[in-house]
């Protein structure tokens, strides 16, 4: 499933979250967004009871959009469970980008598969 964040519900969801978080900010007008959007249940399902998906309008939630300086959509960042991000990328990208996002912020990327 792929969470909708907003300014109202976001604090609260990250707080009371335990996985790592992806969130795609994209805007509706935004053409390499909606072809991103459709990737986004396929990676919640890819990682179901791992990580958080969610997505943010930013047209509709100028808070959050100014809380990680959003200048540019799409955008998404990948926070790990001490709620820091550890990956981010802008423009459309493929599924094996997503992918890797999540697995950095669960602790799983490359560095980590040599040194952890």
């Amino acid at each position: 499933m792929v969470v909708e964040l907003n300014d109202t519900n976001y604090s609260r969801t990250i707080q009371d979250n335990d996985r790592v978080i992806f969130i795609d900010f994209y805007s509706p007008t935004c053409g390499p967004c909606q072809e991103l959007l459709p990737k986004l249940p396929a990676l919640a399902e890819l990682f179901k009871d791992e990580a958080l998906i969610c997505k943010v309008d930013v047209s509709r939630n100028p808070k959050l959009a100014q809380k990680y300086e959003i200048r540019s959509v799409p955008f998404c960042v990948s926070i790990g469970k001490d709620k820091i991000v550890k990956d981010y990328e802008l423009g459309a990208v493929s599924m094996d980008r997503l992918v890797s996002m999540v697995k950095k912020a669960q602790g799983k990327g490359f560095f980590s598969r040599l040194f952890g």
